[in-house]
């Protein structure tokens, strides 16, 4: 099951990240490296929110992911929204 994981950034986000960066991307690159985690970027033009794309059983995975991820423990993460997405290709 593919699952989309969508963030919304606070104002401001390219310099109040930077604190938090090295470990958000740590965290990112651990559920990728366990293949839950197949791709992730933040949006831009303007830069308010990022993309995650999940594959997994259930959204267990995702809801540990965001409860470690330095970015929401931090405040920058207002809202997020977990979607199941209907891969249809690729």
């Amino acid at each position: 099951m593919h699952y989309l994981l969508f963030y919304d950034y606070v104002d401001d986000m390219l310099t109040k990240r930077d604190p938090f960066r090295p470990a958000h991307l740590e965290l990112v690159n651990a559920y990728h490296e366990r293949g839950l985690l197949k791709m992730a970027g933040a949006m831009t033009d303007p830069l308010d929110g990022a993309v995650f794309v999940f594959q997994c059983d259930s959204t267990d995975a995702i809801s540990a992911f965001i409860a470690a991820d330095p970015y929401m423990e931090n405040g920058l993460v207002p809202r997020f929204r977990i979607r199941p997405w209907n891969v249809v290709t690729g």
